[in-house]
């Protein structure tokens, strides 16, 4: 089965086609502020307009108000919702769009029971736990406490770069994995070179 690659943390028009380019199947854009990834909705807007047909591209918020979001939605056009704060599954299911849930993985966290709990979701978005930051950390987390049942509607995150994401693929055999970070030459600015590598080393480990 085909990863999918997503490229999240999208804050500039040459970094999108580069991902594009090199096979990216979505692209992220950060709807939080505190983030230094986050983009504005103009901003977003007008990278989004530019983009060629079938590559997905998604929203992501951190307990964002009704009224943040239906502004995405309407004035960028997203296709995708995800959510990393504590939005609770009918929040996340209201915003005129298919959406995935965050959950970041610690010891304790029944992932099990959460698939459960947010079962209206397309999937869930798996990720490291560091206190205080819902998400982009950088690090990774025990991918063989995932319940391999799991693993075909997971997108697999956290810590994730062309140094190891080949041997996360042929442990998880998720969905898709996700990666900001991993890819970047600064905070917020993609390496194209980067990018290539490691939609590379995911096609490899496909194999």
């Amino acid at each position: 089965m085909k990863t999918r690659v997503k490229i999240c943390g999208i804050t500039r028009e040459q970094d999108a086609a580069a991902a594009v380019e090199h096979g990216a199947d979505a692209l992220g854009f950060v709807f939080y502020e505190p983030s230094p990834r986050h983009v504005s909705i103009t901003q977003a807007a007008s990278i989004c307009r530019d983009l060629p047909p079938f590559v997905t591209t998604v929203a992501l918020f951190v307990d964002a108000d009704d009224g943040t979001i239906a502004r995405v939605v309407d004035e960028v056009g997203v296709d995708l919702l995800q959510f990393h704060g504590d939005e609770s599954p009918d929040f996340c299911a209201r915003h005129r769009r298919p959406w995935i849930r965050a959950v970041r993985v610690r010891p304790g966290v029944d992932l099990l029971a959460a698939q459960r709990e947010f079962g209206a979701a397309r999937g869930l978005l798996l990720d490291a736990y560091r206190p205080g930051v819902p998400g982009g950390t950088g690090e990774s987390f025990d991918w063989g406490s995932i319940p391999s049942e799991m693993a075909p509607r997971i997108v697999l995150a956290g810590g994730l770069d062309p140094g190891n994401v080949g041997h996360a693929v042929r442990s998880v055999r998720p969905y898709a994995v996700d990666v900001s970070g991993g890819v970047e030459a600064a905070k917020g600015i993609k390496d194209p070179d980067k990018i290539r590598a490691f939609i590379e080393e995911v096609r490899r480990a496909e194999q």
